[in-house]
């Protein structure tokens, strides 16, 4: 990799870091994620989260391991509506393999090898009784003996361990309040958990990637109910991916409960995990709710956002340098395309009541951004803008621009045309063209 690259993947990444940095991701660790051959790159992941100050709750699941330990000792994995029934014999090597896994993760995330990626991480990893069960019951006259579900969580215990900075586990076994032990979904476990705790994420990893659409392209981004018409679908296909149906079924849930978005990301791609929360438009599928990119007006929070965006068109002479204190006088004349809380575009309109006109400037989007006709969706919400202060004329100054406002009904117009104050300010050295277009 060239040194540019590094830097630029560096840059790219730094908002991220300050986004997440404090924040509460639950990820869900199916147990068909842990037999891939990536699962150490993926342990080393969710340390490297823990390291930039995020707090992770990790929520392992056994499916796999559990029906292969069931099969070794010649049981049969019984189902009654898709949930495991768990007798006494299968539960004694439930209670086996979720063991192990606890062990096996713990070993792992305590990893400090000089030539690993965790060297000096020194990451403390709490299990305890965060969870409390209670069981099934009967369904259909089916009894599911030692199958559970959650009852109640320990939000403020698993709080003061995350403040601690330590990474809290939990697996799919979980103690009830007469001293029995109950076998869970992992699935149920971190929703419920990433609900009450009102987490900022919930991560689940998949064999195939992220969610498909016909043609075979991951999708990047799905509303709940839109997910839903997915989920349906694919659980009438056989053969279907158990790890992305359970992922999906979680998501839904949670997001309709409030929590922003959850992440599906491939299991085996090395970094998916990384590359999906750490670039601007990641590798799998989120669930969100509500649409990642959203278009408002600007605050005086966004001075940062706004100053990175234009910065580098000042320094090529596309757009007038504007310093920090004009931009806080002048924020409220600025909307903004907003994506996962970064500003990706800007536009601003500024005011001449005295001829009664608008100004259109300073739209700025961002390089990776402007295949999308942005701009286009932020010269429309001015001209709406101008429409509602009911103005007669939106007129706009470029140098390089001349063509595409041309294609969006503007004409080109003389210095004489311009507001009073604009005239006075004009710069002839600049020679910009001027451009207008009739609202009325």
């Amino acid at each position: 990799m060239r040194t540019t690259e590094i830097v630029d993947g560096f840059r790219q990444s730094a908002p991220y870091v300050n986004a997440h940095r404090g924040k509460t991701f639950v990820v869900m660790l199916g147990g068909e994620a842990m037999i891939q051959p990536g699962f150490r790159s993926i342990i080393n992941d969710i340390a490297l989260l823990n390291s930039l100050g995020i707090k992770i709750v990790l929520v392992y699941g056994a499916r796999p391991q559990i029906n292969q330990a069931l099969e070794q000792h010649g049981l049969l994995a019984q189902y009654h509506n898709r949930i495991r029934v768990t007798d006494d014999d299968s539960f004694k090597l439930i209670k086996q393999v979720a063991g192990a896994l606890q062990l096996d993760i713990t070993a792992r995330l305590s990893m400090s090898l000089s030539n690993t990626p965790m060297h000096n991480a020194q990451i403390n990893v709490v299990s305890g009784n965060f969870v409390i069960a209670q069981p099934l019951g009967v369904d259909e006259g089916v009894d599911y003996h030692h199958s559970g579900r959650v009852r109640r969580i320990d939000v403020a215990g698993i709080r003061r361990q995350l403040d601690q900075n330590c990474i809290v586990l939990m697996g799919p076994v979980a103690a009830s309040v007469t001293g029995e032990s109950f076998n869970l979904t992992a699935e149920e476990i971190a929703t419920q958990v990433a609900i009450k705790l009102r987490a900022d994420k919930m991560i689940g990893f998949t064999d195939i990637g992220g969610i498909v659409d016909a043609e075979g392209e991951i999708i990047a981004e799905l509303m709940p109910n839109d997910a839903e018409v997915i989920m349906q679908q694919m659980e009438q296909q056989p053969g279907a991916c158990t790890a992305t149906l359970a992922f999906l079924h979680a998501a839904i849930s949670a997001s309709r409960a409030g929590i922003p978005r959850c992440h599906l990301v491939s299991n085996s791609v090395n970094g998916a995990l990384l590359q999906e929360l750490f670039s601007r438009d990641g590798i799998g599928t989120q669930i969100v709710t509500e649409a990642a990119e959203r278009l408002r007006g600007a605050t005086i929070n966004d001075i940062g956002g706004i100053l990175d965006l234009i910065r580098p068109l000042e320094q090529q002479g596309l757009l007038v340098r504007r310093s920090r204190e004009q931009l806080e006088m002048e924020i409220d004349q600025f909307v903004l395309i907003e994506r996962d809380g970064l500003v990706i575009g800007c536009a601003a309109l500024y005011p001449f009541p005295e001829e009664n006109v608008g100004e259109f400037a300073c739209l700025a989007v961002h390089p990776n951004y402007r295949d999308a006709d942005r701009g286009t969706l932020l010269l429309k919400n001015i001209i709406q803008l101008a429409r509602q202060r009911k103005y007669k004329t939106l007129f706009a100054l470029t140098t390089r621009s001349i063509h595409w406002f041309l294609e969006h009904g503007f004409e080109l117009k003389n210095v004489e045309d311009l507001p009073a104050k604009k005239q006075q300010l004009y710069n002839y050295q600049r020679r910009s063209k001027i451009l207008a277009l009739d609202l009325t």
